[in-house]
């Protein structure tokens, strides 16, 4: 690529960490600004990955001239107001999972990005994960038959910041933030021609009583159109670290990925480790470490993605109207947990 494209970063926290991991490795990019409310924590995000400037100036940053491509890693209350932002200063924008809190606020997201006429990315990492883009080769092979089911799994012990825990600041609880996962991939290996038409879900707060009002758990069944089933299983209470899988199941076959509990390594340590993984609970004891964390949820090829359809002037294959069908879903779900009924999804 010719161009070199001029990221300003928004957020110094937890993502916005992954999110500068996938970039190391990517050609054709500077990041020249990293800014947050947070002085402090964003000064110390700046010096340690050698970004330039850092600033509290959100606004200003978003609105400055000698950037190209504004992405979003904040705390989903306020996607729907710094993504508005960017389309109103006419910069090509990447927005972290979920695109936002509810289908009002990523139908107000989306409007707002389709009439400025910018570039659009959806940050949905599982579906950029190299295991699941393979897994998706061997669907386009005709290797499995036609797909006909799909369950997903995403559980950890909970959140790492505050806000995750209070549904009116994150929109939901263990679903939103997780199952957005689900539902992108059930999509992305069924196929996006083959809309979700319906979703019947649980969902309870089985331990974390004192800590949120939202589910610590919660299950998701999603029939397509084309009369496929898709589960997603989500929970905040599974302790061990992250776990992550897919299953798909063919008229000819069927297709595994696990990312998290099948590594390739293990390590017995008696001393401490340090960090061995998202979420990991314990740095002592039988480990299972992920190679190349970032690469293997896949940050990495998203920003690899993104860098270069801002580069070339093309719409990412992850948008903002992906992120809106996943919120419709999710919407559908939250009704479900009330209703215990099968719910239509309202696009």
């Amino acid at each position: 690529m010719a161009q070199v494209v001029r990221i300003g970063l928004i957020g110094s926290g937890f993502v916005s960490n992954f999110y500068m991991q996938g970039l190391q490795d990517v050609a054709g990019h500077e990041v020249r600004v990293v800014a947050s409310p947070n002085a402090e924590r964003c000064e110390a995000f700046a010096k340690r990955w050698g970004i330039p400037e850092w600033t509290t100036d959100v606004d200003g940053t978003i609105k400055r001239g000698d950037l190209d491509l504004i992405i979003l890693g904040v705390p989903n209350f306020v996607h729907a107001e710094l993504a508005i932002k960017c389309a109103q200063a006419g910069k090509n924008v990447v927005c972290t999972k979920p695109l936002a809190r509810n289908k009002q606020e990523a139908k107000q997201m989306l409007d707002a990005v389709k009439a400025a006429g910018i570039l659009h990315g959806y940050a949905e990492t599982e579906v950029f994960s190299p295991a699941v883009m393979k897994a998706r080769e061997f669907i386009e092979r005709g290797s499995i038959g036609k797909v006909l089911m799909v369950r997903s799994r995403e559980a950890h012990a909970g959140p790492h910041a505050d806000w995750f825990w209070k549904k009116a600041l994150a929109g939901g609880g263990a679903l939103l933030d997780m199952g957005c996962h689900m539902v992108e991939a059930a999509r992305y290996f069924i196929g996006k021609d083959n809309p979700i038409v319906e979703v019947l879900a649980w969902g309870d707060r089985l331990m974390h009583h004192d800590r949120t009002d939202a589910e610590d758990n919660a299950v998701l069944l999603m029939r397509f159109e084309g009369g496929q089933l898709a589960i997603a299983e989500t929970s905040w209470t599974a302790r061990g670290g992250l776990d992550l899988r897919n299953e798909v199941y063919g008229t000819d076959g069927a297709i595994f990925t696990d990312v998290t509990r099948e590594t390739g390594i293990r390590v017995f340590a008696l001393k401490g480790a340090g960090y061995i993984v998202e979420k990991g609970e314990l740095d002592i004891g039988w480990l299972i470490p992920p190679i190349e964390e970032a690469w293997v949820y896949g940050y990495r090829e998203e920003m690899k993605h993104f860098v270069e359809c801002v580069a070339q002037n093309k719409m990412p294959r992850e948008t903002f109207e992906d992120g809106y069908i996943v919120n419709c879903v999710l919407d559908a779900a939250y009704r479900s947990m009330e209703t215990k009924r099968w719910e239509k999804v309202e696009y």
